[in-house]
């Protein structure tokens, strides 16, 4: 078997080999083509370093914007200070005079910076505290705008969606319009993230319900939230807001979730 595979016939060894074959072929086909592939590679080159430099400058205008908005929101947090004028140390701002001054100056900076960074993450980032100092300003028109653009352009798991959520529902409860904080509030209850928030959402729909007056309606979602969070924030809230229900004569009803304690662990 071994010997017959070693001998090969004359035509066989006259015989061009096929990679010979598809060589020339391939060869004669580049030559033809010769100025089309060039130019075509050409492309491609350009086009990816075209491609990285997009990427490079993006990243870099990312890295700048996000390192602005850390410095900005620094010279926000400088304390206030009403009634008393101190002098600031060398190189420091002076302290805010006022709340109203803080927001105020919050607003001019934040808005400034989200012009000049435009499309970044971190202008995206910066629309949350400027939300909330236009709501506290009594801009609540600009506030629900401002929250509203943040639910629309964050990654659905983005870990703010909640605190923006919140923010648009209350703009949107500042304004009267119930039924849209109602439900920017089921939104926030949706995308709750972080231990402190659980059940907020939930609370804060229980809260509009009472405010459209419908009590019982309130009096089921609290009751479900004091069963299912009885050890968190929006637990401890739900059973204070129960009780005031309670001494108005609405009638507290039984929960339809199962209570934290009795749940059974996962056997996964």
């Amino acid at each position: 078997m071994a010997e017959k595979s070693e001998k090969m016939t004359k035509q066989e060894l006259s015989a061009p080999d096929a990679f010979q074959l598809y060589g020339a072929e391939a060869s004669d086909w580049l030559m033809k083509r010769s100025q089309i592939i060039s130019t075509v590679a050409a492309v491609l080159v350009v086009g990816g370093m075209i491609a990285a430099l997009v990427q490079y400058f993006s990243n870099r205008s990312e890295e700048a914007a996000a390192k602005q908005l850390g410095q900005t929101l620094e010279t926000l947090e400088r304390p206030v200070v009403e009634g008393v004028a101190l002098q600031p140390a060398a190189g420091e701002l002076p302290p805010f005079k006022s709340e109203q001054e803080r927001d105020e100056t919050t607003v001019t900076e934040l808005t400034k910076f989200r012009a000049e960074h435009k499309g970044t993450d971190a202008a995206l980032t910066a629309a949350l505290p400027l939300g909330k100092a236009q709501y506290r300003l009594g801009r609540h028109d600009e506030a629900v705008a401002t929250f509203g653009e943040y639910t629309k352009e964050a990654p659905k798991g983005s870990p703010l969606l909640t605190s923006a959520y919140e923010g648009l529902g209350y703009a949107h409860e500042a304004k009267g319009q119930l039924d849209q904080a109602l439900e920017a509030f089921k939104q926030m209850g949706q995308a709750e993230a972080g231990e402190f928030m659980v059940g907020m959402g939930q609370y804060h729909q229980a809260r509009i319900l009472v405010a459209q007056g419908k009590k019982d309606e309130a009096a089921q979602l609290l009751a479900d939230l004091k069963a299912s969070q009885a050890n968190a924030a929006a637990g401890r809230l739900a059973t204070e807001r129960l009780a005031v229900l309670g001494a108005q004569g609405v009638k507290i009803p039984e929960p339809k979730t199962v209570p934290a304690a009795t749940l059974t662990p996962d056997a996964g």
